[in-house]
């Protein structure tokens, strides 16, 4: 290259843009940014899904927008909710493809691990595994992240309700309550606000707080057809999903209560 051009290439990938540095995901931008993790991120909004969970007293409950993209397709087949084991639930947000890989293999690990040690895997050993394994592939050149949050819940055998979120990079956490999705930062703001004095929930409070967050920062009144609510609880820490009958009901009592 001739000085000027060099000069030129030198003064645009150091202006603080992505050029040049968001072609591989193993090289940090100047500002030690890895871009494409970031972009990886930006396609957990792309679907425009929101999902929120919270955890109760004795309980945890998910509620998550259900879209059909298509008038051909069966709505009962389009899901955001899976089961892992007996014990886990997931609540995907996201890329679809790269979610079905996803539950594909944190199934394969609770199934494993069940297998390897006898009694089932805890909520958060299977979260920390599959964040592990999104974290494998921000570091190679010849991966790409996947584009897919997941949300696992359970009831643990020794601590109770549990709630954690892995993210593209391959961090994970436990929450008492967490969002993922299109309106997430909306989201956040509304739980730290309904969150704020530690409220005691039951298993109905926490069923509608979380439809109630996803209505308000959306602005939406849902019918039972647009959403899916997943919940485990100490009475029945087996994953299950709400009914569309069940979901009409609470959100009846949303309704009347406010």
């Amino acid at each position: 290259l001739a000085p000027s051009s060099k000069r030129s290439l030198a003064a645009t990938m150091s202006r603080g843009s992505s050029a040049g540095y968001d072609r591989h995901i193993t090289i940090f931008s100047p500002e030690g940014r890895l871009y494409q993790v970031e972009y990886a991120f930006k396609a957990v909004k792309l679907n425009g899904i929101t999902s929120i969970a919270v955890r109760g007293e004795d309980c945890v409950a998910v509620a998550t927008q259900r879209k059909v993209p298509d008038k051909l397709l069966v709505s009962s087949s389009v899901t955001q909710l899976y089961r892992i084991s007996k014990n886990v639930g997931c609540c995907v947000t996201g890329m679809p493809a790269d979610a079905f890989a996803q539950i594909q293999r944190a199934r394969y690990e609770a199934a494993e691990f069940r297998f390897k040690y006898g009694y089932d895997m805890p909520v958060d050993v299977l979260a920390k595994r599959m964040a592990n394994l999104a974290q494998v592939y921000t570091q190679h050149a010849y991966m790409r992240p996947f584009g897919v949050s997941l949300i696992f819940y359970g009831m643990d055998e020794e601590t109770g309700p549990a709630l954690c979120k892995t993210d593209p990079a391959g961090y994970v956490a436990g929450y008492k309550a967490t969002c993922s999705g299109q309106k997430e930062q909306e989201a956040t703001n509304a739980l730290e606000k309904k969150l704020k004095d530690n409220p005691s929930l039951n298993v109905e409070q926490t069923i509608q707080m979380a439809i109630d967050v996803l209505q308000s920062v959306l602005s939406i009144d849902f019918k039972p057809s647009d959403i899916q609510v997943g919940v485990v609880s100490a009475e029945n820490p087996s994953p299950q999903e709400l009914t569309e009958t069940e979901i009409d009901a609470h959100l009846t009592a949303i309704a009347e209560r406010d």
